[in-house]
C-alpha cells in the first residue's frame, strides 16, 4: 500500500502539503474503498470533527470523495464523479463478457429491469439485438440502446442523478412498487468480504432495492474487480441474488 500511495502522490501535486494524518487517511481510502469518520477518529485518537476537517481538505484537493459519515476514493474504477466515457473504458473487455453472459441468460419475451451503469449498458446492447423484450429502466442511456419498434421500452422517470443518465427519487420507488417484473439486472460498486453487495449512492441503492422487490428473479452483474472492496452502503447480501454474473468462468 505504501508503494500505491507513493505512486498516487507522485502524480498528484496537490498532495505536497498534506499532514501525516491526512496522508494516512488517504492511504486508508485507497486500500479499503470506504472509511468511516468514527473509525478514523478512534484510530488517531482525535475528535470526529478533526477527522471531518481532514476529509474536507482532501476532498477539496480532489483526492477523495466525501460521503455522509465517511469518505471514498476518487480513481478510475470507483469515482462517482468520473466521466461516463472514462467509466465505460475501465475493464471494457470484462464488462463486455459480463454483458454477453447476462444477455444469454434472459429468455425471449421477458420483462426486465435494467439498472444503471456501464456493465448494464453492455448487457443492454446485446439484448437490443433480439426483439420482444419488455424493458423497464431508470437509465436514459440504457433506454436509448433499444429500438422502440422492436421492444416495449419504459423509462421510469424521476430526477436526474449524475452523468450516467440515471433517474432516482420517490416517484421511481412508487412506480417500481406497483410493477411485477420477471428479471432485475443489478449493478454495484463493491462486494465486501462479508458478501455484502454495496454501492456509494444511497438514492440509487433505494432504486436497486425496489427493483429487486418488484422482480421474480434478480441477477447481479459485476466484474471480479469489484470483489473484496467496500462502499458506502449495502444493497443486499449476495445470497439475495439468484445468479452472480462475472467475466470469470465460474461465479
Amino acid at each position: 500500500m505504501d508503494d500505491i500511495l507513493h505512486s498516487f502522490m507522485t502524480d498528484t501535486q496537490s498532495t505536497e502539503d498534506l499532514s501525516s494524518r491526512q496522508s494516512v487517511v488517504l492511504s486508508r481510502v485507497l486500500s479499503s474503498g470506504f472509511v468511516t469518520i468514527e473509525a478514523l477518529a478512534e484510530e488517531f485518537g482525535v475528535s470526529a470533527q478533526t477527522v471531518r476537517r481532514d476529509i474536507i481538505t482532501l476532498a477539496e484537493k480532489g483526492l477523495l470523495q466525501r460521503f455522509h459519515g465517511g469518505a471514498g476514493p476518487v480513481g478510475p474504477a470507483e469515482a462517482a464523479r468520473l466521466d461516463h466515457a472514462a467509466k465505460r473504458d475501465v475493464a471494457r473487455v470484462e464488462k463486455l463478457v459480463v454483458g454477453e453472459r447476462a444477455a444469454a441468460a434472459i429468455p425471449d419475451g421477458a420483462s426486465i429491469f435494467l439498472d444503471v451503469g456501464t456493465t448494464i449498458e453492455c448487457c443492454a446492447a446485446r439484448l437490443a439485438q433480439r426483439a420482444g423484450f419488455r424493458i423497464f429502466t431508470t437509465s436514459i442511456r440504457t433506454a436509448l440502446l433499444f429500438d422502440p419498434d422492436a421492444h416495449e421500452v419504459n423509462v421510469i422517470g424521476g430526477r436526474m442523478s449524475g452523468r450516467d443518465g440515471s433517474l432516482t427519487g420517490e416517484e421511481v420507488i412508487l412506480r417500481l412498487h406497483d410493477l411485477q417484473i420477471d428479471i432485475a439486472l443489478i449493478a454495484c460498486s463493491a462486494v465486501d468480504e462479508n458478501a455484502r453487495v454495496m454501492d456509494f449512492n444511497t438514492s440509487k441503492i433505494a432504486v436497486k432495492k425496489a427493483a429487486m422487490n418488484a422482480a421474480a428473479t434478480s441477477y447481479l452483474l459485476c466484474t471480479t474487480s469489484k470483489f473484496g472492496r467496500t462502499a458506502l452502503s449495502t444493497i443486499a447480501p449476495i445470497s439475495r441474488f439468484q445468479a452472480v454474473i462475472t467475466e470469470a468462468e465460474t461465479s
